[in-house]
Formats: structure tokens, C-alpha cells, sequence
């Protein structure tokens, strides 16, 4: 019987409940060692109703994790096909839709644990945040385990709990047993309850220890948990001791096969009478285990380096003998073992495999770290293996940790390896990395130099992979500075290489920068480039390059002014890009959400998206400038006194990438601030810095904002406006055509544009164009240009006729922005609680035929195909529900 757990048992239960009835939830349970958290879930899966299977996964404290060892022991009792996708190493991709599919098709509920996930790779917490967000709609309890001494806020677990939702999250923290259950037990046991509380502290686990040394002599209680172990452990005869010994050095548990061929055919009798004592226990696996880490880990120290080193190579050996007879083994276990008896050959050709197969399963970190283990031997290597080990190495750490200068300097040694070794294509795929590296920190001009070195290193060599996407790298970075003609010749060159070779990758990539480079110059083909580029991306599986498609599609239409076509794909990019947990393109196409919001009038919408964005961790300088870049102008438009340092901090980081499309936006807002606040001398000289670029690449509507501004803050524009063509309503009013500018605005759907052009009118219908830009910009809240508006009035002697100045909230009664009735809010607020159609049809009091007929007009209008996907979709735009009236 547990003491001071009841209400954590009665939560368990609840949610237990709610899974029964298709809401599922994540239970997360923390404490530190020993605190019972594993005692908690045995008690509760004994007291659960019928109907309700409990699967127990857990992961283990190896030098390196294995990928999804969780899921490794639970597969097969949810599903046999499950199992055989994991051993087939299938991707993420496939595994993860396919469990999911297995859960929605489960009959019963399941109960699936997932112990000690403190020490999960990469995998296994991709798969919890894979399932977490789509819990609620399943019939599924994940129960998560979790010292909670061992997860600071930076752990990577800290940050996949704060991802998931909150609505279908419980936590549960144990803490330790309070004096009086201390006391109470020590009572039933004769003993000291004073002694037993200050030397445990109220730990469940020291209590049990040391409780259980009852039987021994004398007066002295054990002063540590080691102590208490190792007193029982030594009452066993030495067949006992050295089975337990044999078992802790495998964490997590052992098989009994593997503990015969260790101990011998008496090993079944030997294990019984450590069963007996109560330090080991089967699992629901079958396998055995110590009934607590700590216990292993005592017995663990009873052992001198040399006796675990020559233990771990016994057990290497039977591992590697299962393994070539047809036993499943997995690669991680035996490296573990191989490092820990300093067999280098075998770590040397077994943590390269390993690192494969993590990083096929998505495992970067875990990848990273087999390689890293490897490298530790790199002086009893070949030189190829470790050119190789610091190229596959960069190539992980970059994913799991982060671009750092370590991870450049890896690239650099693998570069001067691979020069000795006369490997020039594997010198150029490393440099052509190191391109990209950099360009990911904003060092613009290193990555130019880099990729034109990766291309000088492939000349002479026959065409092959590596050139054609040199080549489309060469592309890609032409494009991003707005060099056209060169982006668009040298994709040519990767598009036509790469059907030469069969090549689809570097196709797919080089005809996105060629339709990109097209769409934004204003040239035709541009859009059927991107379109065909998407399709390939889509049909062969490559998801980033589906995400790049959908973002640089997105870009040009919301940059162009073509918003229907802008809502159309982003709609469908962010529901790609969230269904395949691809965060970083979902923010960074959300960004582009929020400029559309802005550019539409619709600042405090545009407002909160974009703060969302920025609130989020670990995004790149790249994914969060959209975001910054937005924020600070919408900002300026309402007149927020963060405007300012936020727009400064947006400036240094488009400065860093060296790129006129991240730079010229921020410089143009920047103006338009000065510009609001009436000091054209700051105006001015975030104009002339702009006209230091090459203003001729610039695209129709970027070219004649500038041209505009300038106009505005007394510049003369006429250089500038012989540069390019210049779009249409900006034409107008540089020709002095306001009203004409203003309705093109209004058409293409700009109102804050329209009523800037309409300040700026003169003569006989200036008095009209301002009471017009008055109420434009009142209705929308742009505070600051309103109150320009109406200074400008006062000079010309116009202020009387102006509408009244609202007091209070400004009224801003907009629709939702995917056309959602009143009642579809309603509804979606529903769903985002994780309510069924009867549920909800109860509580609106309309029939189930009518909410199905509402459920189905939510999913179609935000772009869903199931509940889940409007969970997901909620998930990176809150601001959906607040725009439906809910909170």
C-alpha cells in the first residue's frame, strides 16, 4: 500500500477515464530518485478497470541512448507491424504515422508508460511530441517518467514538455514522504523514526532499504543507500553476487538468455534466489532488472575498473555472438559495451553503424554522440575513417546541437584530411557545408567564398552529385542577394546536371532557387518552377525542401500584393509543416502570416502572431527576422514605445545575413518610424543607406516603396525611379495621381497605404483624402498616422470637417481571418478543449447532424482534414481562437 500518494492516484485515475472515453492526455511524473515514481504507476495500473492495457517502455542510462528504445518495448503489443517498420529502420516519416494510425484503430484503451525519459535520445522525444499533440483525440494515456533532478530548464525534455499542449498535459510531482509517515512506518518496523527521517530525508527508496535491513545485529542504522545494498548484498553466496554484478552493468534490464551464456546453466536457480531477496524483479518483458537504479548502481560500485572492463567484454561477446545467429541487437548496446572495455577496434567499426542508424530514426543527438566516441580514438584510425568521423560528426552536431565554431572546425579538419587523401569531391562537400554553416550565422560573405572554393575543387573531376548541388548552392545564394541573372544560370546548370545524372534532390533545390529568383525579378515561369519543385519535393518524401517551396512561394505573394493566392499557400504550407512537426519552417511561414495581417490592416492581429513567434526557443537568427521585422513595424503603426529598439535589434541581424530582402524592409520601416514621429533627418539616412544598395535588383514594389519614402521625407526620388519598373499604385501617386494610388490600394486590399497615399494629397480634394485617411486609420488603429493626419489638417486650415476623435478602445469588428462564423468559433473553441461532436451538440443544444455539419465547415475552412490537424494548427497559431472570440 503507497503512503501520501492518493491524489496522484486519483489524477491518474481521472485522466485514465477521460482516455477510456477518447480524450486522451500526457501524464508527466517527476521526483528524484527513489521517490516512487515507478511504485506509483504499479499501483496504479493494478487498480485499473477492464478494457485498459498498460505497456511499459523505458530508456536506459547507456553511454549512448538507443533510438525509440521505448517504443522497442511496447511495439509489438500495440501493434506486430509497428515492431517490423522499427526493425526495418524505417524514418520517422513512416514509423510515426503508422503508430499513430495503430492507436486510432486500437479497440481498447492503452496505457503507455514510458519510464526514466531523463534520459531519452532524440527519437524517443521527437515521438513524444509527436504524439503529445495528437494525444487528445486518441484513446491513448502517455504516462511519462522523469527525475526531475536530473532536467533543468536548457535539458531538451524541459523544452518538448513546454511544447506540448497545455490543455492535455498533467503534471505530477512527488515528493518525499512527510515525518509523520516516516515515523508511522518506522513504528511498525521497531525502529527509530527520528534516526530514519534525518537520514533519509522521507525518500521512499532509502526507506525501503533500510528498512529492510531489519534482520541484521547491532544498533547502527546504514548512513548512505550504498551502505544499506552492499550490507545485503554480502549476505549472498558469491554465485548471487556475481549474477547481480553481471546484471548491473547492463542498464535498464537483461535478458535471461544473456545471463545463462554469462553465468552458466545454473544461472536460472542463481537468479531465483536474488528474485528472493528482493533487489531484482522481472519486468513486464520478462526481462530482469534491480528493482531500483540506485541498487544498480551501488552494486555497480562494488567493482574495481578492471573486473567491469573484463565483464563488459564477456558480455560483448555473447551480444555479438546473438546477434550473427539471428537475435535483434541493438548496434547501440554493443557499443556501449565495446567502449566500456576499451575494445577500440570494435568501437572504431561499430559507433560509425550506430550513428547511422540513430540518425535514420531521427536520433540526431545520439548520433552525434556514437561519433563523438568514435572520435575519441581517432589516433588508432585510418585517416579516411576519421575524415569521415569529423564530416558525419559536423554533419549530426549541427542538427542536434546547434552551428557552433567547434562544428566548423570539424568541417575544416575533415577538409585538410580529405586534401591529404586526394578525395577533391569529399573536400567540396564539406566546404559547400561550410557555405551553408555560415550562412546560417548571417556571414554572408564567408559563404560566398566558401562555395566558390567548393566548386574550384570540383573542376576536372567528372560530373556528379556533389557538382550539382555545388551548383545549386552557387544558385541559392545568388538568389537570396537578389543576383538574378546569376541564380538563375548557374540552376540551370544544376537542373540540367542532375537529370543527366538522375540527381532528384539537387533538382528539386535548384528549380526552387530558379523560380524563386524568376517569381521575385517579375519574369514568367517563376511560379511553375516552384509549383513543379514542390511536387517532386511532395512525391519523393524530402519535407524540407517541400517546406523551402511552400515559404518562398508564400514570400513572393505576400510580398507582390496577391493575397488570395498568399492565403491559399500559406494555409497549406503551415498545415505541411505542422503535420510534420517541421517547427522552424512553421514559425517562419506564421512570420510571413503576420506580415500579410499587417500589410491588411489588421495590426492587432498581425501584433499578436508575430509576438507568438518570437516567444518561441531555439529558432534561428533566419526563421525569427520575418517575425522581428513585422513586429516592429506593426508597432510602429499602433504606436508601441517598443517599436523602436525592436525594429534596431531587427536591423542588426538583416545587416549580419548581408541579404538586400532582409535588409531593405527593416531600413524602409525604420523610415517610416522617423518618418511618423516627424524626424526626417533619421528618415533620411535609412533611405540614402538603401540607396547605397544595388537598387536595380530590387522588385517592382520594393523599388517604388523607396521611391515613395523618399518622395515623403523631401528626397529627390528621380535616380532611383529610372532603376527598374515600379508598381502601379506606387507609380500613381510618385505621378501625383493620390485618389487613383489610394483606390488601387483599396482594391488589392492595403488600407494603411491607401490612407498614407491619401496624406499626401494637395490642392482641391485634400480636404476629402484626409477625412478619408482619418477614419482609415483610426478604424484600423494606426495611432500615430492618424494623429499626422490630423496635425497635417490643422496646417492646411481642413480640421473641422474631420470625424469626431474616438475615445477608448478603437472598434475593430473584423471577421475571422479564415471566414468562421460566430458559431464555427464557438465550435473550434470546442475542439481546442478536446470535446466530441455529442458533447458538443449537448452543450449548444443543436443536433449531432448540425455540429457534424459545423465541425466539417471548421476543418474545410482551416485547411484540416482531422481534429488533430486543427490541434496542431492551434498549436503554432493561438491566435486563431482569439480572432473566433474564444480564449
Amino acid at each position: 500500500m503507497l503512503i501520501e500518494r492518493e491524489s496522484s492516484l486519483e489524477t491518474l485515475q481521472f485522466v485514465a477515464r477521460r482516455a477510456g472515453e477518447g480524450r486522451g492526455s500526457i501524464v508527466f511524473v517527476t521526483g528524484e530518485a527513489g521517490i516512487g515514481k515507478t511504485s506509483l504507476l504499479q499501483e496504479f495500473a493494478r487498480h485499473l478497470l477492464d478494457g485498459r492495457r498498460v505497456l511499459w517502455g523505458g530508456c536506459e542510462a547507456l553511454f549512448t541512448a538507443r533510438p525509440l528504445g521505448p517504443l522497442y518495448d511496447v511495439a509489438n503489443a500495440i501493434d506486430p507491424e509497428i515492431f517490423s517498420l522499427l526493425d526495418q529502420g524505417a524514418k520517422q516519416d513512416r514509423l510515426f504515422p503508422a503508430l499513430l494510425n495503430a492507436l486510432q484503430k486500437a479497440h481498447d484503451c492503452l496505457v503507455i508508460i514510458f519510464e526514466d525519459v531523463h534520459w531519452a535520445d532524440n527519437a524517443t522525444l521527437d515521438l513524444i511530441k509527436y504524439l503529445g499533440r495528437r494525444a487528445s483525440q486518441l484513446k491513448m494515456l502517455l504516462i511519462l517518467t522523469a527525475r526531475s533532478d536530473e532536467i533543468g530548464a536548457d535539458h531538451p525534455l524541459s523544452q518538448v514538455i513546454g511544447d506540448l499542449p497545455a490543455a492535455a498535459l498533467q503534471r505530477i510531482e512527488l515528493s518525499s514522504l512527510s515525518r509523520p509517515a516516516v515515523m508511522a512506518l518506522a513504528g511498525e518496523a521497531g525502529r527509530s523514526g527520528d534516526e530514519l527521517y534525518r537520514i533519509t530525508a522521507g525518500n521512499p527508496f532509502f526507506l525501503t532499504e533500510i528498512l529492510a535491513e531489519n534482520g541484521s545485529t547491532g544498533p547502527v542504522i546504514p548512513k548512505s543507500i550504498r551502505d544499506a545494498v552492499w550490507a545485503r548484498i554480502s549476505r549472498l553466496g558469491p554465485k548471487e553476487r556475481e549474477a547481480l554484478e553481471v546484471i548491473s552493468l547492463v542498464p535498464g534490464s537483461i535478458e535471461p538468455w544473456l545471463i545463462r551464456q554469462m553465468l552458466g546453466a545454473d544461472s536460472g536457480a542463481v537468479v531465483q534466489n536474488c528474485l528472493a531477496q528482493g533487489l531484482i524483479l522481472y519486468d513486464e518483458n520478462a526481462n530482469i532488472r534491480f528493482r531500483h537504479e540506485l541498487a544498480r548502481l551501488s552494486t555497480l560500485g562494488r567493482m574495481n575498473s578492471e573486473q567491469q572492463k573484463a565483464l563488459h567484454a564477456r558480455i560483448l561477446v555473447c551480444l555479438t555472438h546473438a546477434q550473427a545467429i539471428g537475435t535483434v541487437v541493438q548496434i547501440s548496446r554493443l557499443v556501449h559495451h565495446a567502449e566500456a572495455s576499451v575494445d577500440v577496434e570494435r568501437v572504431l567499426a561499430l559507433a560509425p553503424v550506430a550513428a547511422a542508424q540513430a540518425a535514420h530514426l531521427g536520433a540526431h543527438q545520439q548520433a552525434a554522440a556514437h561519433l563523438a566516441t568514435a572520435l575519441r580514438y581517432s589516433d588508432k584510425a585510418s585517416k579516411s575513417l576519421i575524415a569521415q568521423l569529423y564530416e558525419d560528426w559536423a554533419y549530426e552536431a549541427g542538427l542536434a546541437v546547434g552551428i557552433n565554431d567547434e562544428i566548423i572546425d570539424a568541417r575544416k579538419r575533415a577538409i585538410a584530411l580529405w586534401r591529404d587523401l586526394k578525395r577533391p569531391e569529399k573536400v567540396a562537400l564539406n566546404l559547400r557545408w561550410l557555405s551553408r554553416l555560415h550562412w546560417y550565422r548571417g556571414e554572408s560573405s564567408l559563404a560566398v567564398d566558401y562555395i566558390e572554393e567548393a566548386l574550384f575543387a570540383l573542376e576536372g573531376l567528372p560530373p556528379g552529385a556533389e557538382l550539382a548541388m555545388a551548383y545549386s548552392a552557387r544558385s541559392q545564394l545568388h538568389m537570396l542577394h537578389d543576383r538574378t541573372d546569376e541564380a538563375i544560370l548557374w540552376g540551370e546548370r544544376a537542373i540540367a546536371l542532375s537529370e543527366e545524372i538522375g540527381e532528384i534532390e539537387a533538382r528539386i533545390h535548384a528549380l526552387n532557387n530558379v523560380g524563386s529568383a524568376l517569381l521575385f525579378s517579375g519574369r514568367t515561369g517563376g511560379e511553375a518552377r516552384i509549383e513543379e519543385s514542390l511536387a517532386l519535393a511532395l512525391a519523393h518524401g524530402f519535407h524540407e525542401q517541400a517546406a523551402r517551396a511552400y515559404t518562398n512561394s508564400a514570400e513572393h505573394a505576400v510580398v507582390f500584393k496577391k493575397f488570395e493566392r498568399a492565403e491559399r499557400i500559406l494555409a497549406e504550407g503551415i498545415a505541411f509543416d505542422t503535420a510534420n512537426d517541421l517547427d522552424a519552417w512553421t514559425h517562419y511561414l506564421v512570420g510571413r502570416k503576420a506580415q500579410l495581417r499587417m500589410e491588411q490592416g489588421r495590426l492587432r492581429e498581425a501584433e499578436a502572431i508575430a509576438e507568438g513567434v518570437l516567444g518561441l526557443d531555439r529558432l534561428t537568427l533566419v526563421m525569427k527576422l520575418p517575425s522581428r521585422t513585422v513586429l516592429g513595424r506593426t508597432q510602429a503603426r499602433l504606436g508601441r514605445p517598443n517599436a523602436h529598439p525592436l525594429l534596431h535589434t531587427a536591423l542588426d541581424d538583416a545587416l549580419a545575413t548581408g541579404e538586400p530582402q532582409n535588409i531593405t524592409p527593416v531600413r524602409l520601416a525604420l523610415a517610416e518610424l522617423a518618418w511618423l514621429s516627424g524626424d526626417l533627418v533619421t528618415a533620411r539616412v535609412h533611405l540614402q543607406e538603401l540607396e547605397k544598395l544595388d537598387v536595380s535588383v530590387f522588385d517592382p514594389w520594393e523599388l517604388g516603396e523607396l521611391a515613395v519614402w523618399m518622395r515623403r521625407c523631401n528626397l529627390d526620388p528621380s535616380d532611383i525611379m529610372t532603376r527598374g519598373s515600379i508598381a502601379g499604385p506606387r507609380a500613381a501617386e510618385l505621378a501625383g495621381d493620390f485618389t487613383a494610388a489610394a483606390a488601387e490600394w483599396t482594391t488589392l486590399g492595403l488600407p494603411y497605404e491607401a490612407a498614407l497615399t491619401l496624406l499626401q494629397s494637395t490642392g482641391s480634394t485634400a480636404r476629402i483624402d484626409l477625412i478619408k485617411a482619418v477614419s482609415i486609420l483610426e478604424e484600423i488603429e494606426a495611432v500615430p498616422a492618424a494623429n499626422r493626419a490630423r496635425k497635417t489638417a490643422r496646417l492646411l486650415g481642413i480640421s473641422d470637417g474631420l470625424p469626431k476623435r474616438q475615445r477608448g478602445p478603437y472598434s475593430v469588428a473584423r471577421g475571422h481571418p479564415f471566414g468562421l462564423t460566430k458559431r464555427e468559433g464557438e465550435i473550434l473553441g470546442m475542439i481546442a478543449q478536446g470535446m466530441t461532436n455529442p458533447e458538443i451538440s449537448d452543450q449548444l443544444g443543436r443536433s449531432q447532424r448540425t455540429v457534424e455539419h459545423h465541425v466539417s465547415s471548421v476543418l474545410g475552412k482551416l485547411n484540416a482534414t482531422t481534429r488533430i490537424d486543427i490541434l496542431l494548427r492551434l498549436r503554432t497559431e493561438p491566435w486563431l481562437l482569439a480572432s473566433a472570440g474564444q480564449p
